[in-house]
């Protein structure tokens, strides 16, 4: 059976409504928390669409060695078992790993007979295109930096060499083991070495120079501003005024979600991940597309990026006076890909053509229902309900299942006391000392 695509489509599973043939949840429960995804007898008979996503919770790994055997006690990682918990509670359905049928995710919109597939076999299956504000898809199809009457002439870039530009490129973007790059000027005025300056910090921003004399002869020394000043403060070179503070962008990027890949534009700007704004996170398991925004960083310095990172891509720059915000966004626009389809060829166009023109139930994915003992589900329902005080307790108070040994103090102390600084103070200092630092007494108040 020939891959079929669908495009605009946030698509889970084809609708049926013969609930007779849904598999016995104690079935679903019984999954191997250590396979990748849903076997076949675990799902519908005719709607086996298989999503990666649904997989046990693993307990966190400890990488930390060498500490103290206090600390190691501490880290330690506790399973706390209820005796009297029911066998249908979430913390057991959670051993074995979520299925749709344990939240409640079992209604179709259409009666016609579904088809097995599976979905996000490999991340290329999964393609999402971003929809801005004004309710255009987003795209990335221009590389090129655009034209700015505030960059320098070119005339200023011909004072240096074509070696000068390479060297000076590899200790941008980290590529050399020099920490510096020393520059011989050939003319040496006052004027020559101004303009040389200006072409550094103007062609390599995040770079700075001073001029030393070495053997007689006075050189330009390039280097980075190291430490945490470079973090601080890592645009020293003026920003016009006239051009807007925010350096827009799209974002193409493969098999890694919003954050990492902001955190990796961070590690090679060399600046801090809060300076950049988005409408939205994206999937990890995909190939995305979305609109980025970073205060006083120039196209041609992002441009730059291009060389040296995999699986990325930047383009589309155009300055603005504002910042992106969550939210903003109108949706994403989806096409995906289903693999290994087995029914036949008159039961998917029926599936197609009844997705087209009804839609499908926009269930919420089985990550937002948490992987731990609490299900986050419950947490949002009290909330709504304005109960703070069930909201505090189901997200302090002992839990079934594995968890670190601090944890575990830290929620019998509040099980016992209920006191929110009492279980505060029974986090080792090493977990804690910026909260300590920053936990206004305001909270602590609120908590009681």
């Amino acid at each position: 059976m020939e891959v079929l695509e669908a495009s605009n489509l946030a698509l889970k599973r084809p609708h049926s409504d013969n609930s007779e043939e849904l598999t016995d949840p104690e079935q679903c429960k019984k999954t191997k928390s250590s396979e990748l995804c849903i076997p076949l007898d675990s799902t519908r008979k005719d709607t086996g669409l298989i999503d990666e996503g649904l997989q046990a919770a693993l307990p966190a790994k400890d990488d930390e060695n060498g500490k103290e055997n206090e600390d190691e006690i501490d880290d330690a990682v506790v399973v706390e078992e209820d005796g009297e918990a029911d066998g249908d509670s979430f913390a057991d359905l959670m051993k074995h790993g979520l299925v749709e049928e344990d939240v409640g995710i079992t209604k179709f919109v259409s009666a016609h007979k579904g088809f097995s597939g599976i979905l996000k076999e490999r991340y290329s299956d999964f393609v999402v295109h971003e929809i801005n504000k004004d309710g255009k898809v987003v795209f990335l199809d221009n590389l090129s930096v655009p034209a700015d009457d505030e960059d320098p002439t070119e005339e200023i870039f011909s004072v240096l060499s074509a070696e000068d530009k390479q060297r000076l490129e590899d200790l941008q973007l980290f590529k050399n083991k020099e920490d510096c790059v020393a520059i011989e000027v050939a003319e040496d005025t006052k004027e020559k070495r101004t303009v040389i300056h200006l072409a550094v910090k103007s062609l390599f921003p995040g770079l700075e120079t001073k001029t030393e004399e070495r053997e007689g002869k006075k050189v330009i020394i390039a280097y980075h501003v190291a430490g945490k000043t470079a973090l601080a403060n890592p645009r020293k070179h003026s920003w016009p005024k006239s051009r807007g503070s925010y350096c827009h962008f799209v974002l193409y990027k493969e098999n890694k979600d919003t954050m990492d890949a902001i955190n990796v534009l961070s590690k090679f700007l060399r600046v801090k991940p809060n300076i950049f704004s988005y409408m939205g996170t994206k999937d990890k398991r995909a190939i995305t597309v979305q609109e980025i925004a970073v205060l006083k960083i120039t196209a041609q310095r992002l441009s730059h990026l291009n060389k040296c990172l995999m699986n990325f891509r930047l383009g589309n720059f155009s300055y603005k006076k504002h910042p992106l915000k969550l939210g903003e966004l109108q949706g994403n626009h989806f096409t995906i890909v289903l693999r290994n389809i087995t029914g036949s060829h008159e039961q998917v166009e029926q599936a197609m053509t009844s997705l087209r023109e009804i839609g499908f139930i926009n269930y919420y994915g089985m990550q937002r229902f948490g992987t731990t003992a609490v299900p986050t589900y419950q947490v949002g329902k009290a909330i709504l309900q304005n109960d703070w005080s069930e909201v505090m307790d189901l997200i302090l108070k002992p839990r079934p299942g594995a968890e670190k040994g601090y944890l575990v103090k830290c929620r019998e102390e509040w099980a016992k006391t209920k006191d929110p600084e009492a279980a505060l103070r029974k986090l080792p200092v090493k977990r804690c000392v910026e909260g300590h630092q920053t936990l206004s007494s305001n909270l602590i108040d609120s908590l009681r």
